[in-house]
């Protein structure tokens, strides 16, 4: 059974109540009770959140020595900005998946550019929930 570990960044503890048009209507606790039902016999999963960039890198420099088989990351607003969770991601030598809600592609210029995405193996936008469980999925298989 694979052990992942999933990461996700600031204002994510707000989900269903932030821009529900964009993000949904389900909260984040919502997304992990849906995600792990579907994957319960294949994989366990630790989710983690945090609105802080440091705190965000020191879980994944963390991953690093624990026996994580792949690490599945939410970066939020980090995604465009932070060279430092970029910098850590490439530190870990599973398979990172980075997932966002939207279709980032869709939405305002300046979340066109993925920075901490340079450091995943692949990339899910716009699957709204399912982003999570397709990239667990993908995993798993």
């Amino acid at each position: 059974m694979k052990k992942i570990l999933i990461i996700n960044g600031p204002n994510l503890n707000m989900l269903g109540k932030r821009e529900p048009e964009v993000y949904g209507k389900d909260s984040l606790d919502d997304i992990r009770v849906w995600t792990d039902s579907k994957i319960k016999s294949e994989a366990t999963t630790e989710w983690y959140q945090s609105n802080i960039e440091g705190e965000i890198v020191d879980r994944i420099q963390a991953a690093h020595s624990q026996d994580f088989d792949a690490l599945v990351i939410n970066p939020g607003a980090y995604a465009h900005t932070s060279v430092a969770i970029h910098d850590a991601l490439k530190i870990l030598k599973i398979p990172v998946i980075e997932v966002h809600l939207s279709q980032v592609y869709r939405r305002e210029e300046f979340r066109h550019t993925l920075l901490t995405a340079k450091a995943a193996s692949a990339i899910m936008s716009g699957l709204g929930k399912q982003s999570y469980y397709i990239a667990i999925k993908s995993l798993i298989d």
